[in-house]
């Protein structure tokens, strides 16, 4: 079975970028994600049966930890194949999730690298699915809009691959 986690982006920045997203699929034919506004801890991977380990693990995480915020702030882009809203991190959200990072590195099963680890660039794609023939038409589009939004990171979301789509496996709030 293949699982990703992630934290989903609630509130005003989290509907603005499922909505943004939407908007430039439906007028630039630009595909992304079909996960809502997230940022990912951990990219897919693979996992034969339930991850009952990965579930204690973040049941006991979640216990102990409290919600952190950051901003949504701009827009940026990886090249011409990614276009996404700049995550800009609390010092303590930051102190959070390289926790969550030594948490899940406990399981065999998870590895991360420079794109999933502690020194990722954390973001919430608004674009990703080739859109280098539209990237300068797309990347015009969004700065339309004001990119600026205040958000917590309350929430570890486990999601797996099931019947060509990603469904919520378990979601794991942390007390704000």
């Amino acid at each position: 079975m293949r699982y990703v986690i992630v934290c989903e982006v609630g509130g005003e920045g989290g509907r603005f970028n499922n909505q943004l997203r939407k908007e430039v699929y439906e007028k630039l034919g630009a595909k992304s994600s079909t996960l809502p506004a997230h940022f990912t801890i951990k990219a897919p991977f693979e996992y034969d049966g339930i991850p009952n380990d990965l579930d204690m693990k973040l049941e006991q995480f979640c216990k102990h930890e409290k919600a952190a915020p950051f901003r949504l702030e701009g827009y940026n882009h990886f090249d011409d194949r990614v276009i996404y809203m700049d995550v800009v991190m609390s010092k303590e959200g930051k102190a959070l999730h390289d926790r969550l990072i030594d948490t899940l590195e406990e399981l065999p099963y998870l590895t991360f690298d420079k794109k999933d680890g502690k020194d990722k660039v954390f973001h919430v794609t608004v674009s990703s699915k080739k859109i280098q023939p539209i990237y300068s038409k797309l990347w015009d589009y969004v700065h339309q809009y004001p990119c600026q939004f205040e958000c917590s990171f309350d929430n570890i979301t486990l999601y797996k691959w099931e019947e060509h789509k990603w469904v919520v496996h378990k979601a794991y709030h942390i007390s704000k």
